[in-house]
C-alpha cells in the first residue's frame, strides 16, 4: 500500500511539473491557456489513468475476474474532452484564426499527462523535452523561413470614380504582391466601387509599402489590408 501511494504521489507531481513547463512557455508568450491550464490538463489526464490503473483496489468486494482494465478506453474519453478545451482557446478574428499552437500543446499537454499516469516515464520525458523544442526553437526557425504572408485588400473609391482591374493589379504587382481573382460591389445610392480581392507575398513589409500607395491615391476613398492565415 505504502508503495502505491508513493507510485500515486511520483505520477502526479511529475504530471503537473511537466504540464507547469510546458505552460510556462504559452503564459510567456502571452496566450490565453497558459501556465495553471496545462498544469491542471496534464495533471488530470494522469489522475484519471491512474484510476483505470487501481481501478481494482477502489473496487474491493468485486471479484478480480471481473474487472476489466482496458487504458485506452479511458485515454480515449480523455482526448474527447480535451477536444472542447482546444476548441476554446482557437479565435477567428475576421480572416485570421489565432489559438493553434496553443489548442496543440494542450492535446499533446494531455497526451504526456496519460503517458505519465501509465509510468511510461522515458517516453513522457521524451515527449515533453520534443514538445518544448517545436514550441520554442520551431518558433525561430519559422521566423526564418521563406513563406507567403497572406491578406485580404479592400478598397472603395470615391464618388464618381473607377478604377480598372488591370490597373489595380498592376499596381499590387508593383510592390511585389501577387493578387487573386476580384470580386466588385457597386453601391448605386452613392455612386462608388467596392473592390476585394486575397494577396499574397513573401515579405510581409510590402504590404506597408502598399498602403502608403493606396493612401496616397486622390480617387481611393478608404481602403483596408488585412492579414490572414493563408
Amino acid at each position: 500500500m505504502d508503495n502505491e501511494y508513493l507510485t500515486v504521489t511520483l505520477r502526479l507531481i511529475m504530471a503537473l511539473v511537466v504540464g507547469g513547463v510546458i505552460g510556462i512557455e504559452r503564459s510567456y508568450h502571452g496566450r490565453p491557456a497558459g501556465f495553471r491550464t496545462h498544469t491542471l490538463v496534464c495533471t488530470a489526464s494522469s489522475l484519471l489513468m491512474l484510476l483505470m490503473v487501481y481501478q481494482w483496489r477502489l473496487l474491493p468486494s468485486v471479484p478480480i475476474e471481473t474487472i476489466r482494465i482496458d487504458p485506452t478506453r479511458m485515454a480515449q474519453g480523455i482526448m474527447t474532452g480535451i477536444g472542447f478545451l482546444g476548441a476554446g482557446v482557437i479565435m477567428k478574428e475576421r480572416f485570421a484564426v489565432r489559438g493553434l499552437t496553443t489548442a496543440a500543446s494542450i492535446w499533446i499537454t494531455a497526451s504526456i499527462g496519460i503517458i505519465i499516469g501509465m509510468g511510461f516515464y522515458f517516453a513522457a520525458i521524451l515527449a515533453s523535452v520534443l514538445t518544448l523544442g517545436v514550441l520554442g526553437l520551431f518558433r525561430v526557425l519559422e521566423s526564418h523561413m521563406p513563406v507567403f504572408h497572406y491578406g485580404r485588400l479592400m478598397i472603395r473609391t470615391r464618388s464618381g470614380e473607377r478604377i480598372s482591374e488591370q490597373s489595380l493589379l498592376e499596381l499590387i504587382k508593383g510592390h511585389d504582391i501577387r493578387g487573386g481573382s476580384i470580386s466588385y460591389h457597386q453601391a448605386n445610392e452613392s455612386n462608388t466601387a467596392q473592390y476585394q480581392l486575397s494577396i499574397h507575398t513573401r515579405d510581409i513589409s510590402n504590404f506597408s509599402r502598399l498602403a502608403e500607395s493606396l493612401g496616397a491615391m486622390k480617387d481611393i476613398g478608404e481602403f483596408s489590408i488585412i492579414q490572414t492565415e493563408n
